[in-house]
C-alpha cells in the first residue's frame, strides 16, 4: 500500500446484538434506532455510512455521546466488524484481508494515538516511542535512530530514558504521538487523543498536530467530542447523530450552510469571527477595487480583518494566496458573515459546545 494512503466507507452498518443481520433487515425498512431496540433488543450503532478520508488530510468524526464516533474509528482498523458495508484504503476492501494482511495493515499501515496514552509503564519512553517497529520484529537498534529523532521533534529530547509515571499527562501524549510516527505508517487513527489534557495543554497538541501534518501529510481520522477542535484540525468534518451522517463536507462550509436544525443548533455558539476564513467569504469574481484598503490572506480570519480594519465596514481589500491575488474582500460580506443561521423555532434544545463520549 501506499505511502499516501486513502480511506472509502462504503454503506456501513453496525447493530450490535444477538442476531445482527435479522435486526439489519428491519434498519434498512426504515426502523430507527430508539425502536430497533425497544422492539428488538438490538443497538444500532451505525447506519448507511459513507465517508471518504482524502490521502494527507485531517478527517474529524464528532458527535454527541452515543452518536456512534468511536464506533467509526473502530472499524477503520477492523477493531470492530461491520455487520454490512465495505471499508477500503487505497481502493482494497480490508474485510476481504484474512488474519495475515489485517495484522500486516495494523502494524505497517495504521497507528492508533488512545485518549488515556497506552504506554506500557515499565518501558522507557524510548521504548514506548519504538513499540510499533519493536512489534514487527525489528530490534531497538533498528528503531533507535528514528524514535529519538521524533521524540525530539515532539519536545521531548532528552526524556528517552524515563519512564512514562515520570512523565505529564501533557508529555505522555507527546509520546504516543512521537510513537505514531515513528511507525512510518502512513494513516494515523486518533481516538479523543487530546481529551484527557488540560486545556493548555490541549491547545499546544493542536498546534503540534497542525504543524506536523503540514511536513508529514498524514491521512488522519480524528475522534473528537469538541467541536472548537474539530473545527482547528478538521479539512473534513463528519457529524454523527444516532449512527447516521447528519452532514459532512469542509468546516467553513458547514459553518456557512448547515444542512439540519440539529446542526445549526450544535453551531450557534461558535465564535465564527475567530473559525471563518477569508477565502470562505471572498468574492473571487467582483470587479476590483478603485483603492483597496490592504492585502490580507485567503487563510486568515476574520477576526483578525476586523482589527486591521478598526471596524469600518466600507472598506474592500485584497486577498493574496502565496503572495498572488485570489479575490477580493467586502468588509459589508465579511459583517453578514457573522451572522449565523437562525434555528427554527421546533428544533431541539441546543446540545452544548463540548461533549463526553
Amino acid at each position: 500500500m501506499d505511502q499516501q494512503a486513502s480511506i472509502s466507507i462504503r454503506n456501513l452498518y453496525k447493530v450490535f446484538g444477538t442476531q445482527p443481520l435479522k435486526a439489519l433487515a428491519h434498519v434498512r425498512a426504515g426502523m430507527g434506532k430508539s425502536e430497533l431496540m425497544a422492539q428488538h433488543r438490538h443497538v444500532l450503532g451505525l447506519r448507511d455510512i459513507n465517508v471518504d478520508m482524502r490521502a494527507g488530510e485531517i478527517t474529524v468524526i464528532m458527535g454527541l455521546s452515543g452518536s456512534g464516533k468511536s464506533t467509526l474509528i473502530r472499524h477503520v482498523n477492523r477493531l470492530i466488524e461491520p455487520t454490512a458495508g465495505e471499508i477500503l484504503v487505497n481502493g482494497e476492501n480490508i474485510l476481504t484481508f484474512g488474519e495475515t494482511r489485517l495484522r500486516d495493515l495494523r502494524r505497517k499501515q495504521m497507528s492508533m494515538v488512545f485518549q488515556h496514552f497506552a504506554l506500557l509503564p515499565h518501558r522507557t519512553v524510548l521504548d514506548n516511542a519504538g513499540m510499533a517497529r519493536a512489534v514487527r520484529g525489528e530490534t531497538r537498534a533498528d528503531y533507535e535512530r528514528d524514535a529519538r529523532a521524533w521524540l525530539d521533534r515532539v519536545g521531548l529530547g532528552g526524556q528517552d530514558g524515563q519512564y512514562p509515571h515520570q512523565l505529564s499527562g501533557g508529555m505522555q501524549q507527546r509520546v504516543g504521538i512521537a510513537r505514531a510516527l515513528t511507525s512510518n505508517a502512513p494513516i494515523m487513527l486518533m481516538d479523543e487523543a487530546f481529551s484527557a489534557l488540560d486545556p493548555l495543554i490541549r491547545t499546544d497538541m493542536q498546534d503540534l498536530l497542525l504543524e506536523l501534518q503540514q511536513e508529514l501529510q498524514k491521512t488522519i481520522v480524528f475522534i473528537s467530542h469538541d467541536l472548537d477542535e474539530a473545527l482547528k484540525l478538521a479539512d473534513h468534518l463528519v457529524i454523527l447523530k444516532d449512527g447516521i451522517v447528519v452532514q459532512q463536507g469542509e468546516p467553513q462550509e458547514i459553518l456557512l450552510n448547515p444542512n439540519d436544525p440539529y446542526i445549526v443548533d450544535f453551531i450557534s455558539d461558535i465564535n465564527r469571527a475567530r473559525v471563518l476564513r477569508v477565502r470562505s467569504v471572498m468574492d473571487a469574481g467582483m470587479a476590483p477595487p478603485s483603492d483597496p484598503a490592504g492585502t490580507v490572506d485567503a487563510d486568515a480570519t476574520l477576526e483578525s480583518v476586523i482589527a486591521l480594519s478598526g471596524g469600518d465596514t466600507a472598506l474592500v481589500y485584497t486577498v493574496l494566496r502565496d503572495g498572488k491575488q485570489v479575490g477580493y474582500l467586502d468588509m459589508q460580506k465579511l459583517v453578514r458573515a457573522l451572522v449565523p443561521t437562525q434555528a427554527p423555532r421546533t428544533s431541539r434544545k441546543k446540545p452544548p459546545t463540548a461533549m463526553t463520549g
